[in-house]
Parts: C-alpha cells; structure tokens; sequence
C-alpha cells in the first residue's frame, strides 16, 4: 500500500464494506482498518507510526521527555507495593533491570527496611526469553492451607498464575509451585488454561473452578466465558463437569470458593450486562446433589459476603422488610438469617448530597468504610455486634459500633487494604494527591479501633519534582442544566489563581484538562511523577472534572448520564472547560484536553461537537464507531452503559454521541492525537484508526500512534510506557506553546 493510499479506502476490502450492514444502513468505507492484524491495516499504521518518528521523535526535548519519565517509572526509590501471603510479604516489579518484572517475596521486617532483602521467585524477563513469548503480568492467586496443613507446618504451596502475551485482556493460567518456585508442567499433573478470557480459582489443592473458551458456543457475545466447570487434577479439561451455564445473552460467568476458616462457601456469579448481576451459593458443585440459592437481592446491588456477614451496596431504592433503602446505601444482615428469610437491615451507610461510598474493606473484626465528601476520602471503622442469639430485627437493630481513624489528611486520596483479613485487624493506608509523593502506612486497629493511635509510615515515594510554588484548588463549574460539577486545577500558583479576583497569572497557562464520566469511575487525586516532570513544571496546568458519567457522587451521578442522557457528561465537561478561561486560567488556543477508553469517547466527543473550546485533543485507546461497538471485541458488554445500536430508536440518540460519525468534512477541528494499541482487545484499535483515517483523508490536522504491544493499557513495560507518555506531552507541549 502506498502512502497516499493509506488515508483512502483500500481498493481491495472496499468491496466488502460496501456489502458489510444487509440492513441498509450506509457502508464503512474504512472497515479494512478493523482488521487488526491485516497486512493492509498494519502497513497504515506504520506508516503513521513513521510519521510521529519523523516529527514528534526528532526533538531533543522529547528523548528528555522520555528520559526523564522513564527514570520516575524504573525508579527503585518507588514504594513496592505488597501482598501477605503466609508470613512472606510478595511484590510484583519492574525497573530498568527488569523490563517485563520480576515476582519476588520479603518478610515484614525486611520490608520496613530502606533496603529490603527481595528473594525472586518468578523473573518474567528470564521466562519471555527461554520460552520466545512477551509475556505480561496479570496477577497470581495462592490457595490458602487449611487451619490443619497450617497447624502441621505445611507451607503455602499452590499459586496460580495469569500471563498474558503482549497485554492483551486474553490470559494464560498456569500452576506455579511457591516453595519450588516452579511452575507445575501439565503432564505433571498442573493446571493449565490455554489463551483466552477467563480464569482458574482454587477449591482445594486438588481441584479448581474453571471459566474459560471450552468451544464453540462457550462464549458470551462480549467475548467472556459462558459455562463454568469444576476441574479435577489430573484429568484433561474436557473432563471437567459443569456447574453453571450462562445464556447467550449473558456477559460473564465466574466461581469461586471463600477459604476463610470456618467460613468456607461456594459462590456462582452470572453477570447479565453493566449493573446486572446474579449471585448464588453454591453447595456441592459438580456432584447430582448440587444446588445453587439466588442471594435475592436486586440485580443491580454489588454483594458480599464476609463470615457471617452479608453486604449489599444498593445502586437503585429497594423497599424490603417493611422499609425503603436509598440507592447509593450499604447494608449490612447476617447471612444465614438471611437466607432463612429475614429481612432486617442495619444501614451502615446513607448518602447525602455530598458524599458517596468508595468502598469497604474487612479486617478480622471490623469494617473501614471509604466515604467520598465532594471528592476527598474520608474514613469510619464499624465494628459488628455480637450475635448474642439475636435474629431478624432485633439482630438489625444491634448496633454496629463506629470509630474514626486519626492522622489522615483533608485534602487528598486515601486507599484502604486489609494485611490479612482471616488474622489481624491490621491495615495498610495509602495516601496522596496531586503534589504529595505517595505514603504507605500500617494501622493496627485492634480491638477497640478508637484507642488505634495515629498510623506507622512505612514507606513513601521520593519526590520527582519540585512542587515548590505549586498548588491544588477544587473549583466547582456549573453545566447547561444547573448541575454543580467539581473539577481540580493543578499547577504554579499563580497560573491557577487565572487572572479573575486580583489573580496573577498570565490567562494563558498551556492546560490540560482530563476526564473519563462511565462505569461508575471516580477520579481523585493522585501523585504522578510523570505528570510534574513532563507538564507542571514545564508551566503547565492540570485539570480534573469530576463529571456526570462517575461516581463521585454515588450511582445517581453515574446514572444521569446514561445512554440518552450521555450528552450530560459532555456537558459537564464543556463547562469546565469554559470556568476554567472565566476564571482567567486559561484560553482555548491554550487549552487541551485528554480521555482514554470511554474517556476517548469522551475526547471524540469534544473534538466533534465543541472544537471551538480547546486548542488540541488527545483521544485515547477509545470508542469511536459507536454504530458497530458492539460488534467488536467486548463491545456487547457496555449496551447497558450506551444502549443498543441495532435497536432503531435506540440509535436515534446513540448516534448523537458516536464521533465517527459526527465528524464534518466542512467544520474545523483542532489538532488531535489518536493513540491506541495492535494487541488491545478490549476497546478496538479499529475505532481511533478508522476516525484519524477518516480526518484525514479530509486534510485535518492529525497525529496517530500505535503500539504494537500492551494491550488496554497501552503499554507491555516501562519503556513502551515512557515513550507513550513522551508523545503525549511532546504533542500538546507543540500544539499549545
């Protein structure tokens, strides 16, 4: 293919196009571009790919842009984060020495230290060289021993571990021995899940739950698995039993098993869409005895069980019992009583105005609620009562018992983790925001968490730019129908202050306003070197809209902007981006903005329907097409969040939010950067190439980029992820001065 051919339908699939919709609705002329490893789509994005060597690459600040992030993303000064697993504390690494990372494990006292002594148990650079495969890292699941193998001396022994080749979501699950620190061969007698989406979860050392692609008719429509199964050691796959099977409508199916002692239950998931899901109890899977109770709670709740304890986070009002619960509230019942038919709640969160529920995390006898306040975590240990015989409502209405943790900033993002649910009351802290590097710190909160004292600091990250003169301030910008949408400005303090009330800053500030508004996704604050490295302190302005589309503000926030309401999250957006040139920060030549995923649809949005407000746009692994997403990859899977485009009156409004085909030939469009990646499927690398195709066969101003590698999140390691970045912030560095 030439180089003029590349921006033009290829002559050769053209045909195919013009025949691809039987239902009428015009052809794509740059179908041929979702071919994702097709010779004629991967020729044009080579050729875009030279291009950006041929400008952006050629500057001697972009190899210092690169330079200086990449130092930020092998820095051995960074917190490594850990999991407990028996007594040894194991961490998943990657640095200049280790490309693709290294599993490697330390005991507590060890990790306090400055200089932790790391013991390697699996180096990925070592196992992608012998066995020719890039291999990327998708965690790892370690069976935990039963109180009598703990009781005998037996070691922790059984991990299963998820690579992926290239960083696609599709995995490989393979047995990996932890005191051998080998992986257990499948003639051997180990597990082994071939490439696919889906996993393995332990039951016993002997037999696992297995969701994955068995064959034809075994997947969803979004590409998930369909059927679960019970697996046997020893045996092959297609021996396995079945113990639930999705429809063909359903998104994901999934089992797994509670190991904490005393506790163990058996659990079968059915997620039907976004929102929807099923979860039953599970007791003697595979067997002709088997049986499986709907928790019956509503379908859009999230559920969980914990010992004794059942939690329902409501996303819609739910009256039950002779009471109405709020969505957006958290619940808390004992589970047997539960399924034996009561129906008393305690309510152990409501929301008001101001606040949501980020999340809630058991210790061995308490519970952390993570309560959002206009963006700014806040968080409250509830201790449970005592059964004390107590049944139904009198078992409600015992009280939970609440504390509060000292020491936590105001401003700020805090992270919760439990160190060992089934043992301690022991918690690990994280914290940060936008100009404080991040603190790592362990809280024992005992008995009585009141009496806990002010947490231990364990480790924090080195500061990878000077925020001296730097500052955060939250703004609140007010969208077309009155809402209050809340947004962070990051920069120098005098570029932030913008020029209205007395400010000093120059009106011009190049910024950067970043957002996403889906799935329920807050946005807080978090520090990133690479961002102070490569923007602020070059003079550059950060921004954060925290829009409709999110849950910042609970499932309420996120439910006003779906489907034919989406246009609210671009609303919300647009008026950011206005507040922020009335308040003098900023002007549209100056401004930029970026989203990834529904965050590029969200770019795409704002390229095409408010070119007018920014001076260039970074449109990210994203939606484009919204007419076939669900025909590509797990589209299918997001119709609850976008709704059905092959329903015509649901098209009608899906089609005022679809950027590829909003795009007009006759109006202009700042510059724009697609970005995406060969081996992301997830979001379809076809939606950026198929628009920057399209823009620029009509002579717009467009610079495209695709890794070859790295799946949804863009990038396999650390270097692919510095020279990403470096492009990101090299384009709008040159587009907005």
């Amino acid at each position: 293919m030439t180089a003029e051919q590349t921006t033009s339908p290829s002559p050769a699939t053209e045909s195919r196009a013009a025949t691809d919709r039987p239902d009428g609705t015009p052809h794509d002329p740059y179908l041929w571009l979702e071919d994702v490893e097709g010779d004629e789509a991967l020729a044009w994005v080579r050729a875009r790919n030279a291009e950006v060597a041929d400008t952006l690459e050629t500057a001697d600040e972009f190899a210092a842009t690169e330079r200086a992030i990449r130092e930020v993303l092998d820095s051995d000064a960074k917190i490594p984060e850990v999991s407990k697993i028996g007594d040894r504390y194991y961490n998943f690494w990657r640095d200049a020495q280790h490309e693709r990372g290294v599993w490697r494990r330390t005991t507590l006292e060890s990790y306090r230290t400055d200089d932790p002594e790391w013991e390697t148990v699996l180096d990925l650079d070592a196992l992608a060289a012998a066995e020719g495969e890039s291999w990327v890292w998708h965690g790892a699941s370690v069976l935990r021993p039963t109180p009598e193998q703990l009781a005998a001396g037996e070691p922790w022994r059984h991990a299963l571990v998820e690579l992926s080749p290239g960083g696609s979501d599709a995995d490989v699950t393979r047995e990996f021995d932890l005191v051998e620190k080998r992986f257990v061969a499948p003639e051997d007698g180990g597990f082994h899940r071939t490439e696919a989406k889906g996993s393995l979860g332990w039951i016993d050392a002997d037999t696992v739950y297995v969701f994955t692609d068995f064959g034809e008719g075994t997947l969803t429509p979004s590409g998930y698995p369909r059927v679960v199964k019970r697996w046997t050691r020893g045996t092959p796959l297609d021996a396995a039993v079945t113990v639930y099977e999705g429809t063909d409508e359903d998104m994901y199916i999934s089992a797994w098993r509670s190991h904490t002692p005393g506790f163990e239950r058996d659990f079968v998931h059915r997620s039907k869409a976004f929102y929807s899901d099923e979860l039953y109890l599970a007791e003697r899977t595979g067997t002709p005895e088997q049986r499986l109770t709907k928790i019956d709670v509503p379908d859009s709740a999230e559920v969980g069980v914990r010992r004794e304890w059942l939690l329902v986070e409501l996303r819609d009002d739910w009256t039950v019992g002779g009471a109405t619960y709020r969505a957006g509230s958290l619940l808390a019942a004992r589970f047997d009583d539960f399924l034996a038919g009561d129906r008393g709640f305690t309510v152990l969160f409501e929301p008001t105005a101001t606040t949501s529920l980020a999340g809630a995390t058991w210790t061995r006898h308490h519970l952390v609620v993570n309560v959002l306040d206009d963006v700014k975590n806040r968080l409250h240990v509830l201790t449970p009562p005592d059964a004390g015989g107590a049944v139904g409502q009198e078992a409600a209405d015992a009280p939970w018992v609440r504390s509060e943790i000292p020491g936590l900033p105001a401003l700020g993002t805090v992270a919760v983790g439990a160190v060992d649910p089934v043992d301690t009351d022991d918690l690990w802290l994280v914290t940060t925001d936008y100009l404080t590097p991040t603190t790592l710190s362990l809280l024992s909160l005992g008995e009585h968490p009141g009496d806990a004292g002010a947490p231990e600091v364990v480790k924090s990250n080195p500061a990878f730019f000077d925020a001296d003169g730097m500052t955060v301030a939250q703004h609140f910008a007010t969208s077309d129908d009155g809402t209050r949408v809340p947004y962070f400005v990051v920069g120098r303090a005098d570029l932030v202050a913008g020029t209205g009330d007395g400010g000093t800053g120059t009106g011009t500030a190049p910024t950067l306003l970043y957002g996403y508004g889906g799935f329920e996704i807050s946005l807080t604050p978090a520090y990133s070197g690479a961002l102070g490295r490569a923007w602020l302190s070059q003079g550059g302005v950060y921004v954060v809209a925290n829009i409709r589309g999110g849950g910042e503000y609970g499932p309420a926030w996120h439910q006003a902007a779906l489907k034919a309401n989406r246009h609210r999250a671009y609303e919300d957006f647009a008026a950011v981006a206005r507040d922020l040139v009335a308040r003098g920060i900023t002007t549209p030549e100056h401004l930029g903005m970026e989203g990834r995923s529904n965050g590029g649809l969200l770019a795409g949005n704002m390229l095409t329907q408010y070119p007018e407000l920014f001076g260039a746009v970074i449109v990210g692994v994203p939606l484009l097409d919204m007419r076939r997403y669900t025909k590509l990859l797990a589209g299918a899977s997001w119709a609850a969040e976008y709704g059905d485009p092959d329903d015509p009156e649901q098209w009608e409004f899906i089609r005022t939010f679809s950027p590829y085909h909003l795009f007009d030939a006759e109006r202009e469009y700042p510059p724009v950067l697609f970005t995406t990646s060969t081996k992301d499927d997830r979001v379809h690398p076809g939606h950026a190439r198929k628009l920057a195709a399209k823009m620029l066969g009509e002579g717009k101003d467009v610079t495209y980029y695709e890794n070859i590698e790295g799946g949804h999140g863009g990038a396999a390691n650390n270097a692919q992820a510095a020279h990403m970045a470096a492009v990101h912030y090299r384009f709008l560095a040159e587009r907005l001065g």
